[in-house]
């Protein structure tokens, strides 16, 4: 089972922080995932659970950028614990039997399930270093270093060109600040 989609679902949670202050929001960003049917479910009590999830989910992200990889490890096991997870064979959408977790109950437990299993199997599959932090500044968005060398540094391709940019540019001006001296 790929659970990198789910890994990608608990990104999108920490870095869509303003998409996720309204039930709409949530309602959006669930039917943006493919999870048209959990959107049309979801309620205010689901809302308020995925935003504490996404703090949490934060604190996971910042301790992977900060290589804090024991306390990722207890965070993500934390979760684990209180988010059991249930495996359920679908099909849908065409699409051959297959595995997806906690289908069933409230959107807020199926969001959690879903994103901290994904995190746990990337920790385990690739590692800690695969959690980052955009590096880009004022930038903090959570990203998954998916590349085969292990080299993301930013959440998108935007931000490392701005950052690029205002490299090449401080690069620039170095110089001619030190000439006048």
């Amino acid at each position: 089972m790929d659970l990198t989609s789910y890994a990608e679902l608990a990104v999108l949670l920490v870095n869509r922080r303003d998409d996720l202050k309204t039930l709409d929001g949530l309602r959006g960003l669930l039917a943006e995932t493919g999870r048209t049917e959990a959107a049309g479910r979801a309620t205010r009590r689901d809302l308020d659970h995925v935003i504490e999830l996404r703090d949490e989910l934060t604190e996971v992200f910042e301790s992977a950028a900060e290589g804090n990889e024991e306390d990722v490890v207890q965070r993500l096991n934390g979760l684990l614990v209180r988010h059991p997870v249930h495996p359920q064979i679908a099909g849908h959408d065409g699409q051959p039997w297959h595995m997806h977790l906690t289908e069933g109950g409230r959107v807020g437990d199926t969001v959690a399930v879903g994103s901290v299993m994904g995190l746990a199997s990337v920790v385990t599959g690739l590692g800690v270093n695969r959690l980052g932090l955009c590096q880009a500044t004022p930038c903090r968005n959570a990203y998954l270093d998916t590349s085969s060398n292990r080299s993301r540094r930013y959440c998108s391709e935007r931000c490392a060109s701005r950052a690029n940019v205002a490299a090449y540019r401080a690069r620039k001006r170095g110089p001619k600040a030190s000439d006048g001296q």
